[in-house]
């Protein structure tokens, strides 16, 4: 054998079996992981080939959301920072003041600044607030000033609650052990989150998850518990004393005791937040059997701010709220460094969800569901029954064409066209790609274009045979002329598939990987492959007649 041709049947076996490897003999280990497995069986070879290949939730079934953020109350967030800081801020300077309170979303007014502190208030707001916000004054006899927030600050908040939600959403999502989800930003400016999770099979579960919003707070339990809001109130003679605000406790942590929740005045600052967290997880309740607690430990900034203050409250109560909503409330007994609980009543799933959410942090804004589907195993089956009869279909149309027009040589355009759909399922299996319905058109279209290259190559051999040349001297001609025809083919196929998925959604995405790789198998096999073929059949016609010319059926 010629030692050319020797190294290109080493190269095209290598290929072969690295794509077999990739696509039978890996299976999903119990981390969620790839791991090596020969089969032994069919089933192991079914099982594998299952395994490997990614299907979308158009195939597979499962969930697809569209989620709108609720941006404006991250607006309303900043304001009420804002609010906190400045109180304290201000009585750092020395400056004096009635009230700060915020009159609507993007305006924080400061009431009651002395008249000789007006120009040293202003100087320092303009220092320390400006560009962000507009300072003003405030309308009417009132002494005092108004921060207005700028339009470029409202549009930044909103745009980092989008990206915040949408890396807390795949947060969420990759730690329920969804594979190969879709979570990515939807619409124009409607601040919208597109999420599809194939293979879901508990929909409720989900939502619940994505939802929450998962703020927690440990907060200072200043009075209470009262029946009511009203005897809250009615203790402070109608009015809440300055940085103090009523909250209820949840349903889940009334579950272990009798009567409706109560309600607490507590602190309007928290001591720490659910920021301030390192980590959260689920556990047995040792004070209720049968039930289970959530477990949290703090980052180091969490504990040095925490540990000092329980330090100096022991004796008093500690609340903690998540969600607005009260969850337990204990008495400090002791300094607390870095280390705390959530308890109720929880089941496992319950506390093992809770956990989840708090280790992927808190939500900026609260979401609503815009749209929801759920699309059926079934479906997915007939969709991917549908395309295989389509594929097959389509393949077996090419081979008759290919068989009747070209007669022997069309059998070499045949195991090109099969090493080029071998190529692409072991390239989607070895990138982790998943296949979707509009992949599966893709694969199809792949095809058709793979033969519409040996068309080209077999046109051109033709057309040197009758110019009268030798059989090995057209192949050769007819492979060097058509190369540039294809590549120029498939290049600009290529880069109009790189813009389908730069600017396409998910589905279309899918097309164009799958269309890519297809044509880049396309032009190994076609052009390189083809070609070794038709090299060894005329070699071995020579070494077999030596006398007589090489003849090829075409």
């Amino acid at each position: 054998m010629n030692p050319n041709l020797r190294w290109k049947a080493i190269i095209i076996f290598g290929l072969i079996l690295i794509c077999a490897v990739g696509l039978l003999c890996f299976r999903k280990g119990v981390d969620g992981g790839s791991k090596f497995a020969v089969p032994t069986s069919l089933e192991d070879l079914r099982t594998n080939l299952e395994n490997r290949i990614s299907l979308g939730l158009d195939l597979r079934g499962g969930m697809h959301l569209i989620l709108q953020v609720q941006v404006n109350e991250a607006i309303n967030t900043e304001t009420d920072q804002v609010v906190q800081r400045l109180s304290t801020l201000l009585r750092e300077q020395g400056i004096e003041f009635q009230s700060v309170r915020k009159s609507d979303p993007t305006h924080v007014q400061i009431v009651g600044v002395p008249a000789t502190q007006l120009a040293t208030a202003r100087t320092w707001l303009e220092d320390t607030y400006r560009p962000a916000y507009v300072i003003g004054s405030l309308p009417g006899d009132e002494s005092g000033f108004v921060l207005e927030m700028t339009p470029s600050l409202a549009a930044q908040i909103r745009q980092e609650a989008l990206r915040t939600s949408i890396d807390t959403v795949r947060q969420r999502v990759d730690a329920l052990g969804v594979s190969e989800p879709t979570i990515a930003e939807h619409g124009r400016g409607e601040w919208e989150i597109l999420v599809q999770l194939p293979g879901v099979d508990d929909p409720n579960r989900v939502k619940n998850i994505l939802q929450s919003t998962a703020m927690l707070e440990i907060k200072l339990v200043k009075n209470g518990p009262f029946a009511n809001e009203g005897d809250a109130l009615a203790q402070s003679g109608g009015i809440l004393p300055p940085d103090s605000m009523l909250m209820r406790e949840s349903l889940q942590a009334r579950r272990d005791r009798s009567g409706e929740p109560q309600w607490y005045v507590v602190s309007r600052t928290s001591v720490v937040t659910g920021r301030d967290l390192r980590s959260a997880r689920a556990e047995i309740n040792p004070e209720i059997p049968g039930a289970y607690q959530v477990s949290f430990s703090l980052s180091r900034d969490g504990a040095a701010r925490f540990g000092p203050f329980t330090e100096r409250s022991v004796g008093q109560a500690l609340a903690v709220v998540l969600d607005d909503r009260i969850q337990s409330v204990a008495t400090i007994q002791s300094r607390i460094d870095d280390a705390g609980r959530i308890t109720g009543q929880f089941d496992l799933q319950t506390a093992s969800d809770l956990a989840l959410v708090l280790r992927s942090g808190a939500l900026p804004a609260s979401i609503k569901y815009l749209e929801e589907r759920t699309v059926g195993p079934s479906l997915g089956a007939d969709s991917i029954r549908a395309g295989l009869i389509a594929t097959v279909a389509g393949f077996l149309a090419v081979v008759a064409f290919m068989l009747f027009y070209y007669r022997l040589s069309g059998v070499n355009a045949i195991i090109s066209l099969l090493l080029n759909v071998l190529i692409l399922m072991a390239a989607l299996a070895y990138v982790g790609a998943t296949l979707t319905l509009p992949g599966i058109a893709g694969v199809l279209l792949t095809i058709g274009m793979a033969v519409d290259a040996n068309v080209l190559v077999f046109e051109r051999i033709r057309e040197e045979l009758r110019l009268g040349k030798s059989v090995v001297s057209a192949v050769e001609n007819g492979f060097d002329r058509a190369f540039t025809t294809i590549f120029d083919t498939n290049a600009t196929t290529i880069i109009a598939a790189i813009f389908l998925f730069m600017f396409g959604t998910g589905p279309v995405k899918g097309f164009a990987v799958t269309l890519t790789i297809g044509l880049l198998a396309n032009l190994f096999t076609a052009v390189y492959v083809s070609r070794a073929i038709f090299q060894y059949l005329l070699g071995r016609q020579a070494r077999l007649s030596a006398a007589r010319p090489a003849t090829l059926s075409i």
